[in-house]
């Protein structure tokens, strides 16, 4: 399972060939939150797959075939079939691969998961105008909204009176919200938690966890990545390599 810290493949690369038999393949990018998304599933769930990293500031021609939009994450299978979305992957691969059930079957508890992703909602995207602000007068704004969102999510949490959102044991909706709280450090931005004992354990709890233990990223690389990101650098996909 090789290849999460492989090189992205950029313009004037060689496509990949077929998904070998009984393998998915991820098409992905090191600090992507929504393909990190894909990939705790992947290794929470212990299928078998491959990482092709993507080039997401020089992105390859071919890949637009793999989806027009140009986005990761994408998984492929053996048969060439093709699922894109970060939210669809999870649930495909949920529902393609048996063994270590990440959702209830009761189709009430199972409710509860999609509406705590609807009151996490806005993080995702709070998050991104953090990153490109250019105005650093927009930061505290952001960072009031944001509080807003966790006080949500920490409401949430003691009403359950459970480590994780999903019970005692972490279960999809929590791999599903973690990249963003991963990356609250490297942005600077562990103050929006300060007022939330409840998710600041959940946080620690996740991060003893071993597939979230294994895919993370140290707040440095982080910074390093974001850096060459915002200005737009065809290297940053690779940064830290």
């Amino acid at each position: 399972m090789s290849g999460d810290a492989a090189r992205s493949l950029g313009k004037g690369s060689e496509p990949p060939g077929p998904v070998p038999q009984g393998k998915i393949r991820v098409y992905s990018m090191r600090f992507c939150p929504f393909a990190q998304r894909t990939r705790l599933v992947l290794k929470a769930k212990g299928i078998g797959h491959e990482v092709i990293n993507i080039n997401l500031k020089n992105k390859p021609e071919w890949y637009f075939q793999k989806n027009p939009h140009g986005l990761v994450p994408v998984l492929e299978n053996s048969q060439g079939q093709l699922i894109c979305e970060s939210l669809i992957t999870c649930e495909y691969l949920e529902e393609a691969y048996p063994g270590k059930k990440l959702l209830p079957d009761d189709p009430y508890e199972k409710a509860c998961q999609k509406m705590l992703l609807e009151l996490f909602s806005k993080v995702p995207s709070l998050m991104s105008s953090f990153i490109r602000m250019q105005n650093k007068e927009d930061g505290p704004g952001i960072k009031d909204e944001l509080r807003k969102e966790f006080s949500k999510l920490e409401e949430a949490l003691k009403k359950k009176k459970t480590t994780f959102f999903g019970g005692n044991s972490l279960s999809m909706i929590d791999y599903l919200m973690w990249p963003w709280f991963e990356r609250l450090d490297s942005l600077e931005l562990n103050e929006c938690v300060a007022h939330t004992p409840n998710l600041k354990l959940w946080m620690a709890a996740m991060r003893e966890d071993p597939t979230v233990s294994s895919l993370i990223t140290d707040a440095k690389t982080f910074q390093g990545f974001f850096r060459l990101y915002m200005q737009n650098s065809p290297e940053a996909c690779d940064y830290g390599l």
